[in-house]
């Protein structure tokens, strides 16, 4: 709260009457503009005035805005938290009545499925609306949510190639580039097998980013791609990392079935340490927190092999393997 002194309040009124100045500070507290700050002591005066006084900030005036809500705002468009926050309504306004003007002019397109961006820039016109955090809370201030509006989010699309759209078929998901091309060659060439395993499809996972480009599967991926009978593999980097890629990419999408290792391809990796030079190190702080359920699809013998060389701080990367060994 700003404080003056009485002499900056009376400004050039200073030069006038003692009895003049009285009655305009009188009028500016009565009108609720300032307070007296009492501590400041009074001037000695008759009538006395107070040396300093606080700056009352004016009330404003919001009737106008409760009327355009309550009156005025589609009754799907809650008004609640405005009409007791006005000063937020204020500052949102032009995002809430566009909303507003979308509902009331062109409701039935929310009976489509679109998504985020497409159903931000129908309704504000800018497509990154809901992606800032300003464009969330409106809507929670609006008493609305994501699924209110019938939006759907998008991820990076997945890379693929279909050898074949027979199903039932395999489709196998690879962590890294250079796997997918070589099996992907390997399958042009005119082979329709990888390691003995017939394979349809080829998805490229992209390491981490497996799981966030898979999100859509259901959205994005061919028809063939989703049919009950086929068999979905993972084959990834023998590492703390490239294992924990594959259980967590199981466990998110368990429910549009099961996902397996690519068990001939983890065992050719495994035979081909044999031969290799050296295996490299893993790398500094991997993440090793890994529940073992990539373990249960090996037999014993396998098992122990593989924590072996993950207990050594080695790992095997998928490129162990060519399209000579496919």
């Amino acid at each position: 709260m700003k404080r003056k002194s009485l002499e900056e309040l009376l400004g050039n009124r200073i030069q006038e009457p003692y009895d003049s100045q009285y009655h305009y500070i009188m009028q500016l507290i009565d009108e609720g503009k300032i307070k007296p700050v009492r501590a400041s002591g009074k001037n000695g005066k008759k009538p006395a005035l107070y040396t300093e006084y606080h700056i009352l900030e004016e009330k404003s005036d919001y009737s106008g805005l409760e009327e355009e809500l309550l009156y005025q705002t589609d009754p799907l468009i809650s008004v609640d938290y405005y009409v007791r926050h006005p000063q937020v309504y204020l500052k949102e306004r032009e995002s809430v009545r566009l909303l507003d003007q979308f509902l009331k002019k062109r409701k039935d397109r929310l009976k489509v499925e679109v998504s985020f961006n497409e159903r931000c820039f129908e309704i504000w016109g800018y497509e990154k609306f809901l992606s800032k955090a300003a464009g969330k809370t409106l809507l929670k201030h609006c008493g609305l949510d994501l699924h209110f509006l019938n939006c759907y989010p998008t991820a990076e699309p997945f890379a693929y190639y279909a050898h074949s759209r027979m199903t039932p078929q395999k489709i196998l998901i690879l962590e890294n580039k250079d796997p997918f091309f070589s099996m992907r060659k390997h399958l042009l060439s005119g082979k329709d097998e990888i390691l003995g395993e017939k394979i349809g499809t080829l998805i490229y996972g992209a390491g981490k980013r497996v799981v966030s480009s898979f999100q859509e599967f259901s959205i994005s991926a061919e028809p063939y791609m989703k049919e009950a009978g086929n068999e979905l593999l993972y084959f990834g980097d023998l590492d703390y990392e490239g294992i924990g890629i594959y259980e967590n990419l199981a466990q998110t999408f368990e429910n549009q079935g099961r996902i397996k290792p690519f068990r001939p391809a983890y065992i050719s990796m495994l035979k081909e340490a044999d031969n290799a030079p050296k295996l490299p190190a893993s790398k500094e702080q991997q993440n090793r927190n890994i529940d073992g359920s990539f373990f249960s699809y090996f037999d014993e013998q396998t098992v122990r092999d593989m924590k072996k060389i993950l207990e050594k701080d080695l790992y095997i990367p998928q490129e162990i393997l060519n399209i000579s060994d496919f």
